[in-house]
């Protein structure tokens, strides 16, 4: 759909048959209700609702979702999964080769939409309909080094689920939502130039650790992937690592955090592997009430900061009346109060870089396959 024919997936639409008034949970703001929405008695919607599970396809790439372990992130997935959450029903999000693929599992019913880059041509040539991810706020996208042509694409554009879509997406907008999301998943956040260096470290480090983080990992039912991507955060990867703090080691552990978790020696990389994998696993556990990949997240803040810290930041959030268990939430405060508090700011870097080392290690084959 061409951004002049938004609208008809907008309010004040005919054909009236039923009312639906949908409160946008993820994004804690309330959508203007589509009253009587025209329901086709086949619809995708009610097919949706009636099912509690929304099937979204697309092609794995920086701008809509990675593969974390048995878990999902990205900005694409996370925009599906608050969409999904939305409407009260279970996403189920499948990745194809291609966007021809995915045009064509909407087209045969595969899936209730796609999320591709594919241009507007193609999508009206396979007689779909489609709008932009951003309500058309492309700067949202393009200052944070993602794909400003992401569309999601529907069969019909007068289906409840379409017109749905469109409004909890530019509500999105609208409320500062989408921009905070793609800021969180900024593919910037290491400079290009830094790369190359990053690049040489794991290629002459990860072979050293990678059986440890892999054992580990194994242990405590984490991603070997990420446990990597915090120790190159913490240390580069470097066992004789010490801050001007005391903390030390591979994983960076403080002296009394290394004596809870029955670490003698915070210089050797196995104990500190170890060590650091079940400090963040007991992070992961505070958090049990958050879903993944969110949980991840605040795991990593708490790993960071201190759980002390993030309980601390979870009460303000809930004092000014949004939800302090939902990510976009948590991570616009300490976006927003990072100038004037050296923590936050820390906190932010720390969380953007290791998903984005974790990114960059998961979609690197020479590391995958050390």
């Amino acid at each position: 759909m061409h951004s002049s024919s938004i609208s008809g997936v907008r309010l004040g639409l005919n054909s009236l048959t039923f009312s639906l008034s949908l409160k946008i949970l993820a994004f804690g703001t309330l959508l203007v209700p589509f009253h009587s929405i025209n329901a086709s008695k086949s619809s995708q919607y009610d097919s949706v609702v009636s099912d509690k599970q929304l099937t979204v396809v697309s092609v794995e790439n920086s701008t809509t979702v990675f593969k974390d372990g048995a878990h999902l992130h990205g900005f694409g997935y996370d925009l599906a999964r608050n969409y999904a959450n939305s409407l009260n029903v279970k996403l189920v999000f499948k990745t194809v080769a291609d966007n021809a693929t995915a045009l064509k599992w909407v087209s045969q019913g595969k899936a209730n939409f796609a999320m591709t880059t594919a241009n507007v041509g193609t999508i009206e040539q396979n007689k779909l309909t489609s709008f932009s991810a951003t309500c058309g706020d492309i700067s949202s996208l393009q200052t944070n080094g993602l794909n400003t042509n992401l569309n999601w694409v529907f069969k019909h554009a007068d289906d409840p689920l379409t017109q749905t879509a469109s409004g909890f997406i530019c509500q999105g907008k609208n409320s500062g939502a989408i921009r905070q999301l793609a800021s969180f998943y900024n593919q910037n956040v290491v400079k290009e130039e830094s790369w190359n260096t990053i690049q040489r470290d794991l290629n002459q480090r990860m072979p050293i650790y990678k059986a440890s983080f892999q054992k580990t990992a194994e242990k405590y039912d984490l991603d070997w992937h990420l446990l990597a991507a915090i120790g190159y955060q913490e240390s580069y990867l470097k066992p004789n690592s010490i801050s001007p703090t005391g903390v030390r080691g591979l994983m960076m552990l403080t002296n009394n955090t290394a004596k809870a978790m029955g670490v003698s020696n915070r210089n050797d990389p196995v104990q500190s592997i170890q060590g650091g994998a079940k400090y963040y696993d007991l992070m992961l556990s505070r958090y049990q009430h958050i879903p993944f990949p969110d949980r991840n997240w605040y795991a990593l803040v708490a790993y960071n900061m201190g759980p002390g810290a993030v309980n601390q930041i979870q009460k303000r959030i809930k004092a000014q009346g949004k939800n302090p268990n939902n990510w976009v939430n948590f991570y616009a405060y300490l976006d927003r109060n990072k100038a004037s508090n050296g923590r936050y700011r820390q906190a932010v870097q720390y969380v953007t870089r290791i998903r984005s080392y974790l990114e960059h290690i998961k979609t690197t084959p020479q590391l995958v396959n050390i």
